[in-house]
This record gives C-alpha cells, structure tokens and sequence, in this order.
C-alpha cells in the first residue's frame, strides 16, 4: 500500500470517528447539527442548514450500513 493511501485511510478514519462521536453523543439532534456547522465555519467551510443536515443524514447512513 502506498503512503498516501495509508494517510488517506487514517484521515478518513478519524473524520468518520469524530462525526460518529459527534452523531451519537447524548444531545439533540439539533443542537448536534449546530455543533457541526459550526466546527465546519471555523475551519472556513460554509453550508446551508440544509446541507449539514443533509451531511448528518449521509454519515449516519453510513455507520448504520457497517
């Protein structure tokens, strides 16, 4: 396996185990996709409210598909 894949998989890994962390914290669902948006701002990503929750939407699909 080539170096950048190994660094890919383990940057895809952690993303995917914080949005699972963020997901499946004892919040609501609301204030989690706050909490989202919010993180996403302060890295200088800028999304509608639709599409956070479109984003929530396809990671949780995804945990529950493994």
């Amino acid at each position: 396996m080539k170096p950048l894949h190994i660094v890919l998989a383990a940057l895809g890994g952690a993303f995917v185990g914080a949005a699972a962390g963020l997901l499946f914290a004892p919040d609501k669902g609301e204030n989690t996709r706050t909490q989202i948006a919010d993180f996403l701002r302060e890295k200088g990503i800028r999304l509608k409210k639709s599409k956070v929750e479109e984003l929530a939407d396809a990671i949780a699909e995804d945990l529950e598909s493994k």
